[in-house]
């Protein structure tokens, strides 16, 4: 009977061992050397929308270059006017990368950092002011997407233009007990439109030396479920499938009955 229990136990704790290394993320970590890499600074794509100010210690000499939208700020039904607040003017990235900014006409962006965009800027705008302006370039829909075995999927604006995948997980709400951690998928589109899938293990510490630790605005996280979960949602298909199947004949018999009663 002993030998019975131990052969029946030993492969379920096998099993067990085996699943719980699957979960912890990072677990090598000891060994993996401590590298310096360089800061990470999203550069600027097409369809990206941007805010851009100008400030100097004259306002009216900067004015043209801040321009401003009147925006609905608070209406009500019972009232006719509508009271309104201006916002920063957005601009929207094109697909060769170039905006259209007041004075200066077109200007390349694409592919720039914030920081080289503003230095551009600045420079470009300099003959027009009598001082060095002070240029400050927001991303405004710097966004990313986390899907499949989440707790909380969903599309989620970043404000300050940087997110790693681990901190994109968390704003998901972490896995699921059901979401493989070594078979994670990001999809990433570049400037070209040239779009990729990469695969990603979060059991592996040396994700964090990856290229694709921080993610890109508008890339893409796909959770990918277990075995499990896959067969679980089979089975219940499956099952609706049968007992839907089941009323229809019961009730075709019922009625059969009740007609040749």
């Amino acid at each position: 009977m002993k030998k019975i229990f131990i052969a029946l136990f030993i492969p379920i704790l096998i099993a067990g061992c085996q699943s719980y290394k699957k979960v912890p993320y990072l677990q090598n970590s000891d060994s993996i050397p401590e590298v310096k890499l360089p800061l990470y600074d999203a550069r600027i794509q097409p369809k990206d929308l941007l805010t851009i100010t100008v400030n100097t210690s004259d306002p009216l000499a900067s004015a043209p270059f801040n321009l401003t939208v009147q925006t609905p700020y608070n209406a009500t039904i019972s009232t006719v006017t509508t009271t309104t607040q201006p916002s920063l003017q957005q601009y929207l990235v094109d697909n060769k990368g170039n905006i259209n900014f007041p004075v200066l006409g077109t200007v390349k962006v694409g592919g720039l950092t914030k920081n080289q965009a503003e230095q551009e800027l600045c420079e470009k705008l300099q003959p027009y002011l009598k001082e060095k302006p002070i240029v400050t370039v927001r991303m405004t829909n710097y966004k990313i997407s986390v899907l499949g075995e989440v707790a909380k999927p969903g599309t989620f604006t970043v404000n300050n233009e940087k997110v790693n995948i681990l901190e994109a997980l968390a704003m998901a709400g972490d896995l699921t007990i059901w979401g493989l951690r070594d078979n994670v998928k990001l999809i990433r589109e570049d400037a070209e439109g040239h779009r990729k899938i990469i695969t990603l293990n979060l059991n592996d510490a040396s994700l964090i030396q990856s290229p694709y630790y921080y993610l890109q605005q508008n890339d893409i996280l796909y959770v990918t479920p277990n075995e499990v979960k896959a067969k679980n949602s089979d089975i219940g298909n499956s099952t609706t499938y049968w007992f839907t199947s089941t009323s229809i004949l019961i009730s075709v018999a019922s009625l059969l009955v009740t007609i040749f009663r």
